[in-house]
């Protein structure tokens, strides 16, 4: 992903804030000369950042069903590439308040490089399943006590092929509106309130990442 430099990530806390708040990536591996990536969307969580809120040099974990080809396709150390999206909007000339003008959209994204290792052992997976609920369960009201469900992902694990993923490069872009005065920024992030954010708080985003910039 091409970083424009009006456009990076204010911070490592954003960025990691981000993936954390964000897991349900694109784990991106393959392709060549003669074939197309191949990409599945599949949760993927911190495990453990490198110092402070570093993501590379720390690991990541994920799954995927074991009837999905790709990890077949996988082979230990192989660079593959992890995309998590965070939010994003249209924006309309008509919060721009002035013509001649054009439409752009603004939006969050993360691309992190990794060295994966496929973990095909129940074990492990239990690992990467239990963690991945437990982060996710993290994120809501309310967290779910999977200690009763246990008995049944023990039975059902097999399923599903477990990854770690060690992060060797990070490529963020926060674009929002931050190349417009802070009026037509407060008009943006007041116009995606308006029309509800649909692809996350993309509002919010704007207004705090344009308050820093």
């Amino acid at each position: 992903m091409h970083e424009f430099p009006s456009y990076r990530a204010p911070s490592q806390h954003e960025v990691t804030h981000l993936v954390r708040s964000n897991p349900f990536a694109l784990v991106v591996s393959g392709g060549g000369a003669d074939e197309a990536p191949t990409a599945t969307h599949t949760p993927v969580i911190i495990e453990r950042l490198a110092d402070g809120e570093a993501l590379v040099g720390g690991e990541l974990i994920g799954h995927i069903a074991r009837k999905n080809p790709q990890w077949m396709s996988l082979r230990d150390g192989q660079p593959i590439l992890l995309i998590f999206s965070g939010p994003h909007g249209y924006v309309s000339p008509t919060a721009y308040a002035d013509d001649p003008n054009v439409p752009t959209w603004d939006y969050a994204a993360v691309h992190l490089t990794a060295r994966v290792t496929v973990l095909d052992d129940p074990q492990a997976s239990m690992h990467v399943v239990t963690r991945t609920v437990h982060e996710l369960e993290a994120l809501e009201p309310s967290a779910w006590d999977p200690t009763a469900s246990l008995p049944t992902f023990e039975r059902i694990v097999g399923g599903v092929v477990s990854f770690r993923f060690e992060i060797t490069d990070q490529r963020a872009v926060f674009k929002l509106s931050q190349d417009k005065p802070a009026d037509v920024r407060s008009r943006v992030a007041s116009a995606a309130r308006e029309r509800g954010c649909g692809h996350g708080d993309v509002a919010s985003l704007i207004e705090r990442i344009g308050a820093t910039s």
